[in-house]
């Protein structure tokens, strides 16, 4: 992706897309299939290297993101880079997307339609990164695995779902507003550099061998 002119120095590096998706990029930027499509400023695929072991799953752009084409650039951005940071990880090493690609007017909710229209885009970025660990930040991620979960009583517990392992999160932009889930944002990204470990042991382990269970 090209960084346009306003995009801060730090972040230049998170437009360096792997050649295996930029197909799936360009599709995204040329997608017509909802209404969000009339009002965008800009696309906002994703950002992060190709087969990470580690991938966050937000909610929608908003209007910085619009501006910039990148996911989580905005003061949540900058509480998901210090809880990374505590967990010794940084944006460059994680893959990061959205349920749907384009801003939302007025930064609502997406709307069901709206999801569904880049479920394919997503369910192929899940695929061909393929990470050991998948975080859904916030309820409407969330959904696509736990559709009738409450996000305070699951977040931070891993699940193996149809052979991926999931961790429901709160969204960033919740910690903000609430300023008690700061902490709990930070244990609940605690655990992950264990369970990344555990992941990537049982897929690197020989068919025939036995492994202990992940939950």
């Amino acid at each position: 992706m090209e960084p346009p002119a306003a995009a801060p120095p730090r972040l230049v590096p998170l437009y360096e897309v792997h050649r295996a998706l930029q197909p799936l990029y360009e599709q995204i930027a040329d997608c017509p299939n909802c209404t969000l499509a009339r009002t965008r400023s800009r696309t906002v695929p994703g950002s992060g290297p190709l087969e990470a072991d580690l991938m966050f799953i937000g909610e929608a752009p908003g209007q910085r993101e619009d501006e910039l084409g990148l996911p989580f650039v905005g003061r949540a951005g900058q509480f998901l880079d210090e809880l990374l940071a505590g967990i010794g990880l940084s944006r460059a090493t994680v893959y990061v997307t959205n349920v749907v690609k384009c801003r939302p007017v007025q930064n609502r909710d997406p709307l069901p339609e709206e999801i569904e229209a880049c479920g394919a885009f997503l369910e192929r970025q899940i695929q061909m990164v393929n990470p050991s660990v998948v975080a859904t930040l916030g309820r409407f991620s969330m959904a696509r695995w736990f559709p009738d979960a409450r996000i305070s009583s699951i977040h931070g517990r891993a699940a193996e779902v149809e052979g991926r392992m999931i961790v429901p999160m709160y969204h960033p932009a919740a910690a903000l507003r609430n300023g008690s889930l700061r902490a709990v944002m930070h244990e609940d990204f605690a655990q992950l550099p264990a369970l990344i470990e555990r992941v990537r042991a049982t897929r690197e382990a020989p068919a025939s061998s036995e492994t202990e269970p992940l939950l």
